[in-house]
């Protein structure tokens, strides 16, 4: 991957070769086709040049894009808009002004025409001797009609905040969109959440309502979370009522309503509120690694539009679909897969461990419920690979036509893998490593089903998406490595943080380093042929004698070798010009750091990256700490290093190992001493 001030080649070499190339057939039949023709056809859109093309056409006339996509889709304005886009700086952008709909509405359109179709398939850590779970379409307004008039029944009014501490599971989908139906405002932390780092969410908020379960099943084992749940209930006092979900059988507490009470019964028809298009849908979360987690606040339109556009013309889901993406509540994916049923796509929901009984539990799963697009974490496809996992030989996999990847960058090892796997099986697989935000709740570049793939790079920018790499001076740049920029709005960027009345916040979580663009955090190289590369988090970028790299090139290219599970790279700054750039290593089982396995890491950075990254030092560690949502903690562990207190460094609740922590900080106690 090439620094971002590396030297210009006289000659440029040939392109690689793609690894994946769509047929013609595949290029007719997308979605993403059609609605090229369409376009071109009622708004100017090039009918010519290929997805290119049509980007090109998306960001230059950015609203008469988003009309289209609204158009095309049938989104059901309640009150017509009066425009598109009102006012398109950031932050503060004002889309489709005047206008009311329902998220929920569109989410249970396919209950009109297909009322019998599976909705909802759910799967559990026992899916060996349980039945599969199917909710059909029918069923599943049916349950919403229900706890929607049990919502509005406790007084829940548009505004209100209703919280979940759920798994994936059904009934979490009933109750966002029951939720949304009524206008709440839905926010959800997953189950293996501790009480602090729930409340610590929670309580910014003030939920009137929280959906709570008894506990779950993961790894094996069951998790009783009813103290948790008290706990929850004792410490947030803006509650009017609880609903007790027993996934472990038990009969709900003093003073909660049953799951089964609430939903029993036909209510009659499914009524949805008109709110206004940003009227939020929905709060997600940033890690909170260092201080309370960010509340984002997103809205029921701009949602319902960049999921629509991102499930079915750039994942190409549609009704004859099963659409699977191994998550938690907990994390943003959750709400992206949720949307698939916008698409009118069967929904598949894992409740369980990625990796339970087996590596390839995952496979299984998509296996047992013909899944066709299979959606699961970068760090998934390569532990199968290290694993020795045959996913395509000893699964059935033949319906599945795509795997998508995200959560980090794909290493090129993970592209070969996937493909050469399907292809041993007979199966023309198309890998989609995909790249975007709990910020956005979606991905700024990825999956497109008419473009080729190459190894280790995202297909192109999504479109309506303004995506740029910029130098430190806000220049574009092409084939070297640059901040990753947006620099038009888009629908689904967030309408606030809560409890931010001025914005100072968001602004400085965004815009503080380009004004009016908004700057992600991220390094990116946007190729010359329009694919982009993912070089990791600019904030923990690696800066040697000029030189920065991303700390994504150097996990890809560590972990790697067979000996190393996992790592984990720091680069550290120090009084008089110095600089000490660690390598922390989880080793195999078995394996010993001992000095022949030091001078293969180092002899593999050097050869394969660059000799100025290779480490100063090399250091064993029981595990790499991560936040709740499965991200590398670098910046906190480069603070810890720096001589930060825990206290100031990182919020514990945030961290899944917390006891991990005070390594680091004895280890900077060490180097001050020495």
């Amino acid at each position: 991957m090439t620094p971002a001030n590396a030297a210009h080649q006289a000659t440029p070499a040939a392109p690689p070769a793609p690894l994946w190339q769509p047929d013609a057939e595949r290029i007719a039949a997308a979605r993403i086709t059609h609605f090229q023709h369409w376009a071109a056809e009622h708004h100017g859109a090039p009918a010519d040049g290929g997805y290119h093309a049509l980007h090109a056409w998306s960001v230059a006339d950015l609203d008469t894009f988003w009309g289209a996509i609204a158009e095309y889709f049938d989104v059901r304005f309640t009150t017509p808009y009066d425009r598109v886009l009102a006012h398109p700086d950031m932050p503060g952008a004002q889309w489709f002004t005047g206008g009311t709909l329902n998220y929920a509405e569109h989410a249970l359109r396919a209950a009109d025409t297909r009322p019998d179709a599976p909705a909802l398939l759910h799967v559990d850590e026992m899916h060996g001797t349980h039945e599969l779970a199917v909710t059909s379409w029918a069923e599943l307004r049916r349950q919403v009609a229900a706890l929607a008039a049990h919502l509005r029944t406790l007084g829940v009014e548009p505004g209100d905040r209703v919280c979940a501490y759920l798994p994936n599971v059904p009934q979490a989908v009933v109750a966002l969109l029951a939720s949304a139906a009524v206008g709440a405002v839905w926010t959800s932390c997953a189950p293996d959440f501790g009480a602090r780092s729930v409340l610590d969410r929670f309580q910014q908020v003030e939920p009137v309502v929280l959906f709570a379960v008894d506990g779950y099943r993961y790894g094996g084992k069951e998790h009783d979370r009813t103290a948790t749940v008290a706990e929850l209930r004792a410490e947030l006092p803006t509650l009017r009522a609880v609903v007790h979900v027993p996934l472990l059988g038990t009969p709900a507490p003093d003073g909660a309503d049953d799951w089964a009470d609430v939903t029993a019964g036909d209510t009659g028809p499914l009524t949805y509120t008109p709110v206004p298009f940003d009227h939020p849908l929905w709060i997600l979360y940033s890690s909170g690694t260092t201080g309370l987690p960010k509340a984002i606040v997103q809205s029921q339109g701009g949602i319902l539009l960049e999921h629509l556009k991102q499930l079915a013309l750039h994942c190409d889901l549609g009704p004859d679909d099963r659409f699977f993406w191994y998550t938690s509540t907990g994390w943003m994916m959750w709400n992206f897969l949720v949307s698939g049923l916008l698409t009118g796509t069967t929904v598949v929901l894992y409740d369980g461990s990625p990796g339970h009984p087996r590596v390839d539990a995952q496979w299984a799963v998509a296996e047992r419920t013909g899944a066709t697009f299979f959606g699961t974490s970068a760090a998934y496809v390569m532990a199968c690979r290290k694993a020795g996992v045959h996913p395509a030989r000893d699964h059935d996999l033949s319906r599945v036509g795509c795997v998508a990847t995200t959560g980090s960058p794909l290493p090129p090892d993970g592209f070969r893998w996937l493909h050469d796997e399907f292809a041993a099986a007979g199966t023309d697989l198309w890998t989609a490593s995909v790249s975007g935000g709990t910020d956005v709740c979606s991905c700024f570049a990825g999956a497109v089903p008419t473009l080729p793939v190459h190894i280790g790079e995202l297909q192109a920018a999504g479109l309506g998406t303004d995506l740029h790499s910029w130098d430190p001076a806000g220049h574009d740049v092409v084939d070297e490595v640059g901040e990753l920029i947006v620099t038009q709005a888009m629908p689904s960027m967030p309408t606030a943080f809560w409890n931010d009345p001025d914005a100072a916040r968001y602004r400085a979580a965004y815009f503080d380093m380009f004004p009016g663009a908004w700057r992600h955090g991220d390094w990116i190289t946007i190729t010359g042929r329009g694919t982009v590369v993912i070089h990791g988090r600019s904030d923990s970028t690696l800066n040697r004698q000029g030189v920065r790299m991303g700390s994504a090139d150097i996990y890809e290219a560590v972990e790697r070798l067979p000996q190393i599970r996992e790592s984990l790279v720091i680069g550290l700054e120090e009084e008089g010009g110095g600089y000490w750039m660690p390598l922390f290593v989880h080793l195999a089982h078995g394996v010993a750091l001992d000095d022949e396995l030091r001078t293969t890491i180092k002899n593999t950075i050097k050869e394969q990256l660059s000799p100025r990254h290779v480490p100063d030092d090399i250091i064993e560690i029981p595990a790499v700490p991560h936040t709740l949502t499965g991200k590398r903690l670098e910046v906190p562990v480069k603070r810890l290093l720096q001589g930060a207190a825990l206290s100031k460094a990182v919020n514990p609740g945030s961290v899944d190992k917390p006891d991990l922590l005070a390594f680091y900080v004895e280890l900077a106690r060490t180097r001050r001493r020495s």
